[in-house]
């Protein structure tokens, strides 16, 4: 029976070491703890507070670095943003004085269009006031002409220059030549 119960207490004190600890083992897990936590502090801990304090720098200048490209890039905008308000008024500028240099040549064509009009006319009422006289001084001509020829034929002699002159005068005289030029303008 004494081999069944060491059997029985072995059983008993092996499952309920963990539940119910004894004094031996507390001391024991306290020292293996307390060297443990030494070698921690001794090794492992400083190396991880470097490792927290560089992540915790890399982390700060990244923030840093992002704040300086955010303001370098507002800086930017705005001054894209002045540069366009530039470039528009040039723009702007560009287009007012490309209206009014296009209404100046305008105005400049027309007054250049009238001035040739006027031109053209007053050259066209001179070529047409030289063919009046022109064809008056023709008709003036004929009329005495034929005038010399109906006198001749009515008095059946021959005239004197004097006769001649004399006799044109009168006839040029009788016919209203003003009244022939007036309606050679008028046509």
């Amino acid at each position: 029976m004494a081999s069944g119960l060491t059997t029985v207490v072995a059983a008993d004190s092996g499952g309920n070491f963990l539940v119910t600890p004894s004094v031996g083992l507390m001391i024991w897990t306290l020292i293996a703890f307390g060297i443990a936590l030494f070698v921690l502090q001794r090794l492992a801990f400083p190396r991880i507070g470097e490792a927290l304090d560089k992540r915790r720098l890399a982390i700060e200048e990244s923030i840093e670095a992002a704040e300086r490209t955010r303001k370098e890039a507002d800086e930017l905008l705005e001054e894209y943003r002045a540069r366009l308000r530039e470039a528009r008024e040039q723009a702007d500028d560009i287009v007012v004085r490309a209206r009014k240099a296009a209404e100046t040549l305008a105005e400049e064509t027309k007054a250049q269009a009238s001035q040739q009009r006027e031109e053209l006319m007053a050259s066209t009422r001179r070529d047409i006031e030289a063919e009046t006289r022109r064809a008056l001084d023709e008709i003036r001509k004929e009329v005495a002409n034929l005038t010399v020829i109906a006198t001749e034929k009515v008095t059946r002699k021959s005239l004197t220059p004097d006769d001649h002159r004399r006799l044109i005068e009168e006839a040029l005289t009788e016919v209203d030549f003003s009244a022939l030029a007036g309606k050679e303008r008028s046509n």
